[in-house]
């Protein structure tokens, strides 16, 4: 576990790969998330982020401008050269990574060199930022990679960030993220690189894989039966690597939920008291909600 952290460290965001921030924009207002604005990062990427009252948030990915994504990616920024790779690998939608938050990315990176687990240099930026007042200030970040050979399209980072916006309310309840899907066919090969980036050595063994608890939320690597039994997703097994899957929402009132897909006219399905929105363009991964008890 990290020597400057006490406890685990929690989510901080989801990376989904899509293919344009427009379509993103779109496809999440139609399934209730309220959508920050458009934000440029300095090389070549953009979002359009969807922030949770429990300070997790979404990143739909898009690139903004070809030429100075690939740029980067040569002169080894990791953040632009995974993402390019995982669309390349898995296609223009996904889950390409997890980030979580931290008080000090650089001792983070020091960890992750330390245990041979890192992706490559420290990530340190700014960019101006769009607070629901219409104010505008600016954002700072940075960030420590860690990355495992075995799993090329997953990316795990660490970010200490400056500021935050706070958009927090959504028309289909959620407050939140309880847990991000991982799949493998082989679980515990990955439990101990998981919890590096996580700062977790505990690990929970289920009945299809192991679970790793993040301070906040639970990242959960699962068997492709596993994956098929919660989440109604069928994966090939011949995958040997780290693929993310599925985010599990926390909803108020999974009524509410229902009722604004339903008025929305978008397909979902019922499952052991979940509701499952399969992935379509502008979503990246399958979204699961579910009631706080």
């Amino acid at each position: 576990m990290n020597e400057h952290s006490a406890k685990p460290h929690p989510l901080d965001h989801v990376v989904l790969p899509v293919v344009n921030i427009d379509l993103a924009r779109e496809r999440l207002g139609k399934l209730g998330f309220t959508v920050a604005a458009d934000a440029r990062h300095p090389f070549g990427t953009e979002n359009a982020c969807v922030f949770f009252a429990d300070k997790t948030y979404l990143e739909p990915l898009g690139i903004a401008n070809v030429e100075e994504s690939e740029a980067s990616a040569r002169q080894g920024n990791v953040f632009t050269a995974r993402n390019q790779a995982f669309r390349f690998r898995c296609g223009e939608e996904g889950l390409s990574g997890l980030a979580f938050g931290s008080k000090n990315a650089g001792i983070d990176h020091q960890d992750f060199v330390g245990n041979g687990s890192s992706a490559g240099e420290m990530l340190q930026f700014t960019r101006p930022m769009t607070m629901p007042d219409g104010s505008e200030t600016i954002a700072g970040f940075k960030l420590a990679f860690a990355g495992d050979l075995r799993a090329p399209d997953l990316l795990f980072f660490t970010v200490e960030r400056v500021n935050r916006a706070a958009l927090e309310t959504h028309a289909n309840g959620v407050t939140g993220i309880v847990e991000i899907a991982l799949c493998t066919p082989e679980p515990a090969a990955f439990a101990a690189f998981v919890g590096l980036a996580v700062a977790q050595s505990a690990v929970e063994k289920t009945g299809f894989g192991v679970d790793i608890a993040a301070s906040n939320a639970k990242i959960s690597l699962m068997t492709p039966e596993g994956l098929e039994a919660y989440f109604d997703i069928a994966v090939s097994s011949a995958d040997r690597g780290l693929r993310g899957r599925a985010i599990l929402f926390a909803v108020a009132d999974l009524a509410v939920t229902e009722a604004h897909l339903a008025a929305n006219g978008v397909t979902y399905t019922r499952k052991n008291n979940r509701i499952l929105v399969k992935p379509a363009p502008g979503q990246g991964t399958l979204f699961a909600f579910e009631e706080t008890r």
